[in-house]
């Protein structure tokens, strides 16, 4: 007889249990707070996209959109995909409702659930999490320097320690090219001493094999030439600006010239965040928490608006994940002052209404409504020490009365039902 298969989350996906929710929520409010200090609007994007956003966008020639991308077809025959990043999303909003019209920059923040289908590992998963922030209509790299600014500040005040951002320029339309002409011109000789990945690469996307994980590519990388010694004069001193701006703001940088993001869009400034103690990716680099860069090319690609831009994303799953490595104790809701026990069903009924009342006077109360012993319900709040235990009873009811006991030292007195939120309130506070 074949055995009943037990249902699970598909490979990849995972539940996100009422344990964690503290660790998830707390990075979501630092982010928004983070985020409406700086100026930054909420928006919502759909979880689902048309395809051919993220091939024009995103790259045909991207990781992304080559492997990673689910795609599925609707009824009508449109291709759509689930977005798999923030940004070309981002972009077609800001052109799609006219905010190039509005004042610039146009500053926006989101955060949500993407997907990938890419090989899962600790802290990388096809349905992840990330905070992403994108600035629209200013080419300063003050705004890069903002950017990388907030994103290091966010994991900061999540007490993640020993950070350092990883940065570089890749040029623009003007002196890329020949970079790419360069690097390829090096490779050729050394091809078969890169991965067979990375030999594809040389043809579609060269830039990716200075990103490659391969230990044999890295080898081969390390003699190539360095795109930062053949930038124009304007992505040079867009740089040297950036980088005199993050020395005035006491960041701890470290010049990457290999680092460039495998995302065709990026100009200029590219940067990842990284930890000390991050999960190590294959290839030994340390998994980064946050990471973006600039973007001029990209809204002129979807909708041919010139329109310069820089953004980042930071993994909510990746960074909760070196949170609990950490030892970090997080804690959203409020812990409970007062418990609310009661005995019978006219005290249940009494108790739904006194425990919103309580609610609304902003007292964090904890209840069992579904117990009736009265010693069960007090030893559950002995265990979450509340200070104070109101009981509820038969009598009590019929009497318009309620019992507070102080759980130090057991003593009880009895007072109206009516007055039970002010004496409450007032015995908190002393």
């Amino acid at each position: 007889m074949q055995k009943k298969q037990r249902l699970q989350a598909p490979t990849g996906m995972h539940d996100i249990l009422p344990e964690d929710q503290p660790y998830f929520e707390k990075v979501y409010a630092t982010a928004k707070d983070l985020a409406t200090f700086y100026g930054f609007s909420r928006i919502d994007t759909p979880l689902v996209e048309d395809a051919k956003l993220y091939e024009k966008g995103t790259g045909v020639t991207t990781d992304i959109v080559e492997k990673q991308m689910f795609l599925l077809r609707t009824k009508g025959g449109d291709v759509l995909a689930l977005r798999p990043e923030f940004t070309p999303g981002m972009a077609r909003a800001y052109l799609q409702h006219g905010m190039v019209n509005l004042p610039q920059p146009v500053k926006l923040y989101t955060s949500g659930p993407l997907f990938r289908y890419e090989h899962p590992q600790a802290g990388r998963f096809r349905q992840f999490h990330q905070v992403d922030l994108e600035v629209f209509g200013d080419e300063s790299p003050a705004i890069d320097a903002q950017v990388i600014q907030i994103f290091y500040s966010l994991l900061k005040e999540l007490k993640i320690p020993h950070l350092t951002i990883e940065v570089n320029s890749i040029g623009d339309n003007q002196c890329r090219p020949y970079y790419k002409k360069l690097l390829v011109n090096f490779l050729r000789s050394r091809q078969y001493s890169l991965c067979l990945e990375c030999r594809r690469r040389m043809k579609t996307n060269p830039l990716r094999i200075l990103d490659c994980k391969e230990e044999k590519c890295q080898r081969v990388r390390a003699q190539a030439p360095q795109i930062i010694d053949h930038l124009c004069d304007k992505c040079k001193t867009h740089f040297t600006s950036l980088l005199e701006l993050l020395d005035e703001a006491d960041l701890p940088y470290h010049l990457d010239p290999y680092l460039v993001r495998g995302l065709d869009y990026y100009t200029k400034t590219v940067f990842e965040i990284i930890p000390e103690r991050a999960q190590p990716q294959e290839g030994g680099k340390p998994s980064s928490l946050a990471g973006g860069g600039r973007f001029d090319t990209l809204v002129k690609v979807l909708g041919n608006k010139d329109v310069p831009a820089s953004g980042a994303a930071a993994g909510v799953e990746r960074i909760v994940f070196l949170m609990k490595e950490l030892g970090m104790s997080v804690q959203i809701s409020q812990t409970p002052k007062v418990f609310l026990a009661q005995l019978g069903e006219s005290a249940k009924k009494k108790s739904v209404k006194l425990l919103e009342e309580l609610r609304q006077a902003n007292i964090p109360v904890a209840e069992s409504l579904g117990r009736d012993s009265l010693r069960a319900q007090l030893a559950r709040a002995d265990k979450l020490e509340v200070a104070f235990t109101l009981i509820l009873g038969q009598r009590e009811v019929l009497d318009n009365t309620i019992v507070i006991r102080r759980m130090d030292n057991g003593i009880q007195e009895t007072l109206k039902i009516d007055k039970v939120v002010e004496e409450i309130k007032k015995r908190l506070k002393k």
